[in-house]
């Protein structure tokens, strides 16, 4: 068994952890404005934008497997993957914001900008996100204390996502005013795209890696493929993070949507009002002024309600999903990784289908409903990435031989190409239903706006379900897993964990 050795001190797990709320200033906005930010402000077309979605970000994810293959290769003083996330830092978070400008090069010229930009973006988060999730699997060999970087990582995650979620909105209404959303956007995104390159700077300075491929293996990209590809647990886990991820953009952008165009604006200023988030004459309290300056306040004409709603919604679902992050490791610790899983799902499901359900006026509803969806998803948040550094493990112990890199860049390609599919079907939902920007929507619209709400992301988290049944690694079978090779790696242990662990 894994004794206190294994044990990482707290900086180096909070550390760690601030390179997921970098992640997340990207990942979440992808998943919650982009589209509309394409739709509304960059002024392009549903059906072009999910073009663009499917094309370029299936294609990005064919990149994450080359580097994992080079992380996997990368021999420098500072490890094989902390490097990477020390040199994209800078460019990442250029890169990021120059996502969300507004080029004056007429409808072709966007377009193009938007290609260009957004495949560059997509690149560096490759070449950032992929060396930082699989550091998580070689800071130490222990399952249970990877568990608990999981947990410090994905409350940094729902810190970065409740910020993400809570601000830009309300920030680009404050930046641009309400004739000019490009403005607001660029500015924005001008200072989360400054914030992606600190916090990733100090991840990379705050961590260490220690578990090592056993000495003798050597280098073969043809041994790593055919070691991935047919690892059966690592082929479910593939499958789950496609439809995970379609689900979550989706769910997330088609909510955005939902917000502005299907839900009475009168009855969501009216419940914003009894909380404390609106005012008939301005700002006039301190807290009224706080919230004012951040955006966070009800104009008097209520035209900002669905941006401050939407806020509220996802904010709220964050502090509930912080609860699950943390409860997380002490549930799967003891139920098991899997069963916990199964769990989450089946609640975040039922959650999710119900939003059809919710009326124009049913405002409280509609919040209940994101609640109960937080309270199914937050402790399935860091099992994803827990269970595919099981998956490693569970690949080692079967062929004694190591490619964390290669197996994360494998699941990050899936994690891409249900970005891809999501995207793209969230804004194709658009476009077959007759959604036009910036109007009052038909019936018909509305419709698909509600169903790429609710039931479609239920559907494919019913498919999750079925994958969660089949994967074999259950409680009993992670601990002999790593029992075994805690045995076998005693015989290179001052490779595996060198003496700056404390």
């Amino acid at each position: 068994m894994a004794d206190r050795i294994h044990r990482l001190p707290v900086k180096e797990k909070l550390g760690y952890a601030l390179g997921d709320v970098a992640t997340n200033f990207f990942f979440q906005s992808m998943i919650l404005y982009q589209t509309r930010f394409y739709t509304d402000t960059a002024g392009l077309s549903a059906a072009a934008v999910g073009s663009m979605f499917l094309v370029l970000r299936l294609a990005d994810a064919f990149f994450d497997p080359v580097i994992g293959a080079l992380a996997d290769r990368t021999e420098t003083r500072w490890g094989k993957f902390r490097p990477w996330i020390l040199f994209t830092a800078i460019p990442f978070g250029v890169i990021f914001w120059l996502v969300y400008v507004v080029p004056d090069f007429g409808p072709t010229g966007k377009l193009i900008y938007a290609y260009v930009t957004y495949t560059l973006v997509m690149i560096l988060y490759s070449a950032s996100n992929t060396p930082y999730s699989a550091l998580m699997g070689v800071m130490t060999p222990d399952a249970s204390e990877r568990s608990s970087i999981a947990s410090y990582r994905f409350v940094g995650a729902l810190v970065g996502q409740f910020i993400i979620q809570a601000l830009p909105l309300p920030l680009v209404v404050k930046f641009g005013g309400s004739v000019n959303s490009a403005r607001g956007w660029a500015i924005t995104m001008a200072i989360f795209g400054a914030a992606i390159v600190v916090l990733n700077l100090i991840a990379f300075v705050s961590t260490r890696e220690r578990v090592a491929p056993p000495p003798e293996q050597k280098p073969s990209l043809r041994e790593d493929l055919r070691n991935v590809f047919t690892c059966g647990p690592w082929v479910v886990m593939f499958v789950l993070t496609l439809l995970v991820f379609t689900m979550l953009v989706v769910r997330g952008s088609s909510t955005n949507y939902f917000f502005a165009y299907y839900l009475d604006q009168q009855q969501l200023r009216a419940f914003l009002d009894r909380l404390g988030l609106a005012a008939a004459n301005g700002a006039a309290t301190w807290w009224e002024m706080v919230l004012d300056s951040l955006g966070l306040l009800v104009k008097a004409d209520g035209s900002n309600a669905a941006a401050v709603g939407l806020s509220l919604f996802f904010v709220l679902g964050s502090l509930v999903q912080i609860v699950g992050i943390i409860l997380s490791k002490p549930l799967a610790d003891r139920f098991g990784k899997k069963e916990v899983f199964i769990a989450g799902v089946a609640v975040t499901a039922v959650a999710t289908a119900l939003i059809f359900s919710a009326g124009p006026t049913s405002i409280g509803y509609v919040f209940a409903l994101g609640i109960l969806w937080a309270i199914g998803w937050g402790p399935t948040v860091p099992l994803l990435w827990v269970m595919i550094a099981d998956v490693a493990d569970y690949s080692e112990w079967k062929t004694a031989r190591r490619a964390t890199g290669f197996m994360y860049a494998g699941i990050l390609f899936a994690l891409k190409a249900g970005l891809s599919l999501g995207g793209a079907l969230s804004a194709w939902v658009l476009e077959a239903y007759g959604y036009v920007p910036n109007v009052a929507q038909t019936e018909r619209a509305l419709l698909g706006i509600r169903l790429g709400a609710s039931i479609y992301p239920a559907v494919a988290l019913a498919f999750v379900l079925i994958c969660l049944v089949i994967y074999p690694i259950g409680k009993r079978l992670n601990l002999r897993i790593q029992n075994e090779l805690e045995e076998r790696r005693k015989g290179y242990a001052p490779q595996t964990v060198p003496s700056t662990m404390k």
